[in-house]
């Protein structure tokens, strides 16, 4: 692809108001006008440039904001205190009362409980479908649908949507495609693929270092801008803004990100190949064997390689609490979840970021209680961090009998 997201972000240039290399964090909760005329023009809407409350917004929030425009390629990005501030103000922007959502049937666990308890109170119904299967992503619309939502690379079965199709579905039917790519930013450039708006939990790979919790939704200007609105805007109103010491940090730990998921994902592709040679249940968009594999190949930045998410299963939850237990033992990463970090993180997400999910449902998607997500870290002798892994398989007798060590 000719958009290169990681050069645009490091081309970015905000100097410090003494010359410093990073700007200057804005520490004020609220800002003072020249003029009472430019308050009032604040208020509604109309002044550039000037600042009114750090609620509404700040310096460190636009620059931030502005990277991840352009790690988007979209026209602007609101940043927001949590993934979940991020998305529920989209949701709730977009939709009223007795309004309809068509939603991917494997999202987070979060955004599950949103849509289908909190929206509850308003009226607002959501069907979770199969988002691969575009025909019946179709037969989904009614009158009252207001968006499509899926993400990019599920949570955390890692089902790979087809943006571009989705897209041109959405586009037909009058209706905007709302994409999470949490799990594969610069893997995919969702806005250049066709979505609408793209939302972000930036605590994950954005950010890195599992030290703040924050989020971003990347649209229009309009949209990015009606968010903010003091009358009717869901970010501004709902309050889910994020503090500008945190946005400050997250954007000099951006400068870093195409570094990071180039080894995220080299690293994730050699355990999940090796996983799967030696006969266990690997799943990994880069596996010739993920369904969606040509979909992530015909719509990835090549270079970035296919997300640093993949996912085991071990066949019971005894079996994955078992092995988490053991490898966090043996300092091969984290029982945790998350993900992003520069040490691997594991959860068993039927019991942890997915237990919002009904069991009968998570059954019938085919989440086994004894799937383990992987988010792989920076590890840089791999294959050592593989044999120790298979160590502990094999001390749990969880390795498959046919598996032979080369």
């Amino acid at each position: 692809m000719d958009y290169k997201a990681s050069d645009n972000i490091q081309d970015l240039q905000y100097f410090g108001e003494f010359g410093g290399v990073n700007p200057s964090i804005s520490d004020s909760s609220t800002y003072t006008f020249l003029s009472a005329k430019t308050m009032f023009d604040t208020f509604e809407g109309n002044t550039e440039g000037c600042y009114l409350y750090s609620r509404h917004s700040s310096p460190s929030n636009l620059y931030l904001g502005e990277a991840l425009a352009q790690l988007e390629g979209t026209e602007s990005a609101n940043v927001y205190a949590s993934g979940m501030g991020a998305i529920s103000s989209v949701i709730m922007q977009l939709c009223n009362a007795n309004d309809h959502i068509v939603c991917s049937r494997t999202i987070y666990g979060g955004t599950y409980a949103f849509l289908k308890n909190f929206l509850n109170k308003f009226n607002i119904s959501t069907s979770f479908i199969d988002i691969t299967n575009l025909e019946i992503v179709e037969k989904s619309i009614t009158s009252k649908t207001k968006m499509i939502y899926c993400e990019a690379v599920s949570n955390p079965l890692l089902e790979v949507a087809d943006i571009k199709s989705l897209s041109r579905l959405a586009k037909k039917h009058g209706i905007p495609l709302v994409v999470d790519n949490t799990f594969s930013p610069l893997n995919i450039n969702a806005a250049k693929l066709g979505a609408d708006i793209v939302v972000h939990s930036l605590t994950k790979f954005i950010n890195g270092s599992s030290d703040c919790v924050a989020g971003a939704v990347c649209a229009s200007t309009d949209f990015c801008l009606s968010l903010k609105d003091v009358n009717d805007g869901a970010g501004m109103l709902l309050g889910s803004t994020l503090d500008s010491l945190r946005a400050a940090s997250i954007l000099k730990n951006m400068r870093t990100l195409h570094v990071r998921i180039k080894k995220h994902s080299e690293n994730a592709h050699y355990l999940a190949t090796a996983f799967e040679k030696d006969g266990l249940k690997a799943v990994y968009p880069g596996l010739e064997s993920h369904p969606g594999h040509d979909t992530m190949k015909e719509q990835m930045n090549a270079e970035y390689g296919f997300g640093g998410l993949m996912t085991l299963d071990v066949g019971s939850l005894e079996n994955a609490n078992a092995l988490m237990e053991l490898m966090q033992e043996e300092k091969l990463g984290y029982l945790a979840v998350s993900l992003g970090f520069y040490k691997t993180l594991f959860s068993a997400p039927g019991t942890s970021t997915s237990s919002e999910i009904p069991m009968e449902e998570q059954e019938e998607l085919g989440l086994s209680q004894g799937l383990i997500r992987f988010s792989i870290g920076l590890d840089n002798d791999i294959h050592k961090t593989y044999l120790a892994m298979r160590s502990c398989m094999e001390k749990l007798d969880i390795l498959p009998r046919k598996a032979v060590l080369v």
